[in-house]
């Protein structure tokens, strides 16, 4: 997320000639039918974590003799280049980074993922628990673990701390704070708005989703039935249109993250909220008139608490076809223990999932102390999806952001809550 020069830490790799015996040093013991390994392969998004393991892969490779060889593509063609090979059930791909609220259920319908339950289960050293909860959460299906998550993303506010300091007003720890401090900072008369956040229909489901969640609600419910209409939805969906009618920018109904972020870095909102991920587009002194001023809050409470996505936008699974299995989580536990982890926060700027990289002072160094405060006191608090949990997940976004412009357009929510909710049980039930 954010630029820094690190010193590198030394690696802990058992100095072996083969993958056999290196791995039983590390704690695995893998498939006598993967015989000596000599090479896996690994698909991957460009990504900051894909960065990172460029350089581990060299060491693992260096250490071990087992070359990693890394295909790295943009997210659209990493998951048609994965599609086809899948489908071919081709074994010439090992270990593949997917998006698990995009395509886990598609993949893991179409039996492509390995299940994974028993390798991260299996070895108390590397310490699946320490993994935070939203994030192992994330990457299961009906206790079925699909998945290492090996990079995170929050929901928090971004605030502009000498307006709030001049205001006398204190950084909002609820959402009728945050609504407060949006109404008296607001300003349309000279070009200054309250708060900037998503409208448009599509990108802004996910940013709904922690209204939702702090208001008691949720997409679905246990057994995954559409719950828009509940009373908690509707009132999310009110409290987020209210914000953006009353106190955001004009045109905020055709705004995606690109276009409300750009009003926050301009200097034009007191207020923007959305992914920590963004962070870097207010700190860098290239594009951003706040880079002074520029802070961080938790996401906040509502009716139900604080209760906010905290979302894996990328984890490392291990393709059904391969024939390399053990090898390949083998590597994988490598990678992602605790100290492969901690370097990757360091050195890479990685927002990794394990608790014990954010909690090392050193590691975390170089990030805003706000943002560290908020990531490490999550605790059960996240919530690891972001977004309607089905397969066809784009159109029950385009449904479901219906309310939420009815609400920015002063309409009545409750009716149009009521419509799209008819609608999402439909593409529901077409999944059953």
């Amino acid at each position: 997320m954010f630029s820094r020069k690190a010193q590198r830490s030394a690696l802990a790799v058992p100095a072996v000639g083969a993958l056999l015996v290196g791995l039983a040093a590390c704690g695995g013991t893998p498939a006598a039918d993967d015989g000596e390994v000599t090479d896996l392969t690994i698909i991957a998004a460009n990504s900051p974590w894909t960065e990172g393991l460029k350089t581990l892969a060299s060491t693992y490779e260096d250490e071990t003799g087992v070359k990693i060889n890394i295909e790295a593509y943009g997210n659209e063609q990493l998951n048609d280049t994965l599609k086809v090979k899948l489908n071919a059930q081709s074994d010439d791909v090992d270990i593949f980074a997917y998006q698990v609220q995009d395509v886990m259920r598609e993949f893991s319908r179409n039996g492509w993922l390995t299940d994974m339950t028993d390798y991260v289960e299996s070895d108390a050293e590397w310490n699946w628990e320490d993994f935070q909860p939203a994030a192992r959460e994330a990457v299961q299906l009906d206790g079925v673990v699909y998945g290492v998550p090996v990079m995170t993303e929050r929901h928090v506010v971004y605030y502009r701390s000498d307006l709030l300091e001049a205001a006398g007003i204190e950084p909002p720890e609820t959402l009728d704070e945050l609504e407060a401090a949006a109404e008296a900072l607001n300003d349309p008369e000279n070009g200054f708005y309250g708060i900037a956040m998503r409208g448009a229909r599509v990108p802004l489901v996910t940013q709904l989703s922690s209204f939702i969640y702090s208001y008691g609600g949720d997409f679905q419910d246990e057994d995954g039935n559409a719950t828009i209409d509940s009373p908690e939805a509707i009132e999310a969906i009110e409290f987020y249109g209210d914000l953006l009618k009353n106190y955001g920018p004009p045109g905020a109904a055709n705004m995606g993250w690109v276009e409300a972020s750009a009003i926050f870095a301009q200097g034009n909102a007191a207020f923007y909220l959305d992914a920590d991920s963004q962070a870097y587009t207010f700190l860098d002194e290239s594009n951003s008139a706040v880079v002074d001023s520029v802070a961080f809050a938790r996401f906040p409470e509502g009716p139900a608490g604080s209760k906010f996505y905290n979302i894996v936008p990328q984890t490392v699974g291990i393709s059904a076809f391969s024939k390399k299995q053990d090898a390949a989580w083998e590597f994988i536990k490598w990678v992602t223990n605790e100290e492969n982890t901690t370097q990757m926060l360091a050195d890479a700027t990685v927002p990794v999932a394990r608790q014990s990289a954010w909690d090392d002072d050193a590691a975390t160094a170089s990030f805003p102390a706000g943002l560290v405060e908020i990531i490490r006191n999550i605790g059960e608090d996240g919530v690891g999806h972001d977004r309607p949990q089905l397969e066809q997940v784009a159109a029950a976004r385009e449904i479901i952001g219906g309310p939420a412009i009815t609400a920015i357009e002063g309409g009545d929510v409750a009716s149009a809550a009521e419509t799209a909710n008819t609608a999402f049980q439909d593409l529901v039930d077409s999944e059953k």
